[in-house]
């Protein structure tokens, strides 16, 4: 961990990432995950899952391919696979599971999240 003096030391060009098991990312989703990257042909891209507002809830969970991890992000690393969380976000989805399934309804990443209060039906958009 840097203290203050040691963090206004580093050069300006460094990255750092904060890494966290406050956010599962379960091992179904990262192959999964794993799969779409090998047919986009990018090996740089990571998972990135966020919160923002709106829905029938009043927030919505987003998923998206990203190459880059900004300094504030929060990193979770399954099966050599990032998942990447912005700071914003983070806040909502800590405790959170992000999953992957298939069943008749169809295939997609879902979150169990212990935050929200209430989901919709279709378990995208939450309150907390």
């Amino acid at each position: 961990m840097l203290n203050a003096a040691a963090f206004a030391q580093l050069p300006p060009n460094i990255i750092l990432f904060m890494t966290t098991t406050d956010i599962q990312f379960s091992s179904r989703a990262a192959a999964k995950v794993a799969e779409l990257i090998q047919e986009e042909g990018i090996p740089e891209l990571h998972l990135r899952v966020f919160v923002t507002g709106g829905g029938c809830s009043g927030f919505s969970y987003g998923f998206t391919f990203d190459e880059s991890v900004e300094m504030d992000d929060s990193v979770v690393v399954q099966d050599g696979i990032k998942m990447i969380v912005d700071s914003m976000s983070y806040p909502y989805l800590v405790g959170s599971q992000i999953d992957y399934k298939e069943d008749l309804q169809g295939s997609q990443f879902v979150v169990t999240n212990p935050n929200a209060t209430n989901t919709c039906g279709c378990g995208n958009s939450f309150t907390i």
